[in-house]
């Protein structure tokens, strides 16, 4: 691991230790939930981006381990063999139990036809926990309490968060450790030609179904930290937008390098939050994040990073930061214009203003502080100027950015 790479991570880990002090409760409670997040799309990370293998299902093994997590908890108390701090361990071992099951059947295939069997497992277990009741708890789910154990009440939000960035920290650890084992390293091949590593006599079956059980188990993991959290488990937490938000995640963040997918898991986390507040339709802005992601940036928002200030020298790093800067600049002018629009016509559309709309009356739209008539050309024109003037922008410092690459070529 390189010198700069290390230190960056010291310092984000430092920043995380001292999170408690310097946020509110409320972002203390986002940050656990983005730890989780994290953790859940390493493991989807491991299984997609480094096996090659599209799950469309992990939401399966993340549910087991919630809920196996809640079992043990009513089971042992917190004391015993399984204090609180290790209930986790119950979610990795059912996690990796149910993915060595459901590998077994779906690596028999690849590509779509295993994306539709993960997908099926996984609405297969969802449609059946409501009628399990002695297992899933039916529509109600299953709750538990945090019980005291080596000291810690675990009964304050900081425990809980520093119980999660234990956990999290150390399975981003060993899957670190895992790809430099030769089985890690067998998974790029894996992902890279599974013909030719069959035709040179490994078996890929076995291989496959082996990288399907770890990632399970890491994500039982999550998913039993999620269970710690809230104290309860609900047969919601098997559904497929669980499933799709993973996936979206990871994608966005870099699905092929490796901390990619636990930044995308978290920022997206973070997103959600900040916006589901102040929206009706922010998971169309994450629709939209999602699509840009993937025409401009396929290697994700970590990889694109990592790409860029690669190969450059002290004078093209500094380059290169203020052509992002300038980016950024002209693409949040375009993001405003497309916001206020977006959010324009949700109010105009909306079921509330249509009620009070008619007959030649077309109140007023409160937005961003302002009021603005619909009938009146002064909003259509400062959204659809504001996204064109960004968007000019953008097309300027591409052009630029490439004649001075060129010109230095």
């Amino acid at each position: 691991m390189k010198i700069g790479t290390l230190a960056i991570l010291t310092i984000g880990v430092a920043l995380l230790l001292a999170l408690p002090w310097l946020v509110s409760d409320s972002m203390l409670n986002a940050a656990v939930q983005m730890l989780i997040a994290a953790l859940f799309a390493m493991a989807f990370g491991l299984l997609c981006g480094r096996a090659g293998m599209l799950s469309f299902g992990h939401a399966a093994y993340f549910g087991v381990g919630a809920f196996a997590a809640v079992h043990a908890m009513n089971a042992f108390n917190g004391e015993g063999l399984l204090p609180t701090p290790l209930l986790p361990l119950v979610g990795a071992g059912t996690g990796m139990i149910s993915g060595l099951i459901a590998g077994y059947f779906s690596t028999k295939r690849t590509g779509v036809y295993f994306a539709m069997i993960t997908l099926a497992l996984a609405e297969l277990l969802h449609a059946l926990a409501p009628h399990l009741k002695a297992v899933f708890g039916g529509e109600a789910g299953i709750s538990s309490f945090r019980m005291p154990a080596w000291g810690f009440t675990f009964g304050s939000l900081s425990e809980v968060y520093y119980l999660t960035l234990i956990w999290t920290l150390g399975c981003i650890l060993l899957l670190y450790l895992f790809s430099k084992t030769p089985l890690g390293r067998l998974a790029l091949g894996l992902r890279e030609n599974a013909h030719r590593m069959r035709f040179l006599g490994y078996n890929t079956h076995a291989l496959g179904t082996l990288i399907f059980a770890v990632s399970a188990m890491f994500a039982g993991i999550a998913g039993a930290l999620q269970s710690l959290n809230l104290e309860a488990a609900n047969y919601v937490v098997l559904e497929s937008h669980i499933s799709t938000a993973v996936v979206l995640n990871s994608f966005i963040g870099g699905v092929r390098v490796f901390f990619g997918p636990a930044i995308g898991g978290a920022l997206m986390t973070f997103f959600g939050y900040i916006t589901s507040d102040l929206t009706r339709v922010w998971l169309l802005y994450q629709g939209i994040i999602f699509v840009l992601v993937m025409m401009f940036m396929p290697r994700g928002i970590v990889g694109e990073v990592i790409e860029r200030f690669r190969h450059s020298s002290l004078r093209g790093l500094a380059q290169t930061a203020g052509t992002m800067a300038l980016r950024v600049a002209s693409l949040a002018i375009a993001a405003f214009g497309g916001v206020f629009m977006i959010e324009f016509i949700q109010r105009f559309l909306s079921s509330d203003y249509r009620a009070t709309a008619g007959n030649g009356n077309w109140p007023d739209i409160a937005l961003f502080s302002y009021v603005w008539s619909p009938v009146s050309v002064l909003p259509w024109a400062f959204g659809i100027g504001l996204f064109a003037i960004g968007i000019a922008l953008t097309m300027i410092v591409n052009r630029r950015a490439a004649a001075a690459q060129e010109a230095s070529a």
